[in-house]
């Protein structure tokens, strides 16, 4: 069993891998994307004698191969560099959410140690491509660092309710039906007059499938008759509430989809599953599809809510994201990401507007 010691860099705020990087896996990365030692040398920028030092060097600590290939020669990974590789980009892709919480609360720390006119806004909310985004796009223009944590949508409404953050994220469908699991789910946990919606983005989600979509899969009727390999989300997170919704309108339960059991921690995660063979389907974002070059099939389109207490709607950091999600920059920076878009950015909402769930005593009165 090898020992993992973590480090990290300080350095000005730029976009990119949010990954814990490791120099071996770079290296053995670049021999597999550019085919020789050279040309993997040059992609990072090292010297070829360090790239060759360090290879040769962890061939010996580990006991075995990394590289095949004469030098100077082409080369490729060893079949057990390819599993070392495969094996830490799976590690990396479910550790997603707890990599990307990390960072954020590293980079919180700095934010106040250095400027004390930054603003922090807590929040806890469903894994979403586009908080990630947010998170760096404020913090370079607005001065508002969010301090996010990656959780299930019903445990960030919980810890909202609960006074552990000061925003919740969660998803439902564009237009959540009355009677819905999503109903059922998030009803009891918000309060109409106690809660506002701000509004995020609109998103899609569908399969995310390998590329070719050899199976033809179009649709989770497809997935249960094939009975390809499926990798689910944990309970209590959006994607499975939206899962299971999906299944009940297709009249399947939850054993039609082999698989069913296998849950990942991040839309990252799943794509990673079916980009390394391990699963043909799963259900996610299309940005994690396009991030790992899958293929995806659009299923839904989903509203991204961000919700508050209505007492927090005054504190400067809300506000300071208010005026963030309504900038023509961020809009058009949130464009950029595969099945994203505006989606009413930046409006307080009613419950109400959005979740048409309750019915008043007045409208009660007004129907007799």
């Amino acid at each position: 069993m090898q020992q993992i010691d973590l480090s990290y860099a300080i350095r000005p705020r730029r976009n990119g891998s949010r990954q814990i990087r490791n120099p071996l896996m770079q290296i053995l990365q670049a021999v597999r994307e550019h085919g020789s030692i050279s040309a993997a040398s040059r992609a990072l920028d090292l010297s070829y004698r360090h790239v060759w030092g360090e290879l040769k060097h962890w061939e010996q600590a580990l006991g075995h191969p990394l590289v095949q290939g004469e030098r100077g020669q082409r080369a490729q990974l060893s079949a057990f560099g390819d599993k070392l590789l495969w094996a830490e980009r799976q590690a990396q892709a479910r550790l997603a959410p707890q990599i990307e919480a990390l960072h954020a609360e590293l980079e919180r720390a700095f934010a106040l140690a250095f400027d004390d006119r930054t603003h922090v806004l807590s929040l806890q909310a469903s894994h979403d491509d586009a908080l990630a985004l947010l998170r760096t796009h404020a913090a370079g223009t607005a001065q508002l660092h969010l301090d996010i944590q990656f959780t299930g949508s019903v445990d960030a409404i919980r810890a909202l309710n609960q006074g552990r953050c000061v925003m919740a994220g969660f998803h439902t469908l564009e237009h959540p039906p009355r009677g819905s699991l999503a109903q059922r789910t998030y009803q009891p946990l918000l309060k109409p007059g106690q809660h506002k919606l701000i509004g995020f983005a609109r998103r899609t989600q569908g399969l995310l499938v390998a590329p070719g979509n050899p199976l033809n899969l179009r649709s989770l009727a497809d997935v249960a008759r094939l009975r390809a390999r499926y990798v689910n989300r944990a309970i209590g997170t959006g994607t499975r509430v939206l899962l299971d919704e999906l299944l009940a309108q297709a009249g399947l339960d939850a054993p039609a989809l082999t698989g069913y059991e296998r849950c990942e921690t991040s839309h990252a995660a799943v794509a990673h599953a079916v980009a390394s063979g391990q699963a043909d389907a799963g259900l996610g974002l299309e940005s994690a599809a396009h991030a790992e070059g899958l293929d995806f099939v659009p299923l839904v389109r989903e509203r991204y809510h961000l919700a508050c207490l209505k007492s927090a709607l005054d504190q400067p950091a809300l506000q300071a994201l208010v005026a963030v999600l309504r900038s023509a920059n961020w809009q058009h920076l949130l464009g950029t990401l595969p099945g994203y878009e505006a989606a009413d950015s930046g409006e307080v909402q009613s419950l109400r507007a959005l979740l048409p769930w309750w019915t008043f005593q007045r409208e009660k009165a007004h129907e007799h």
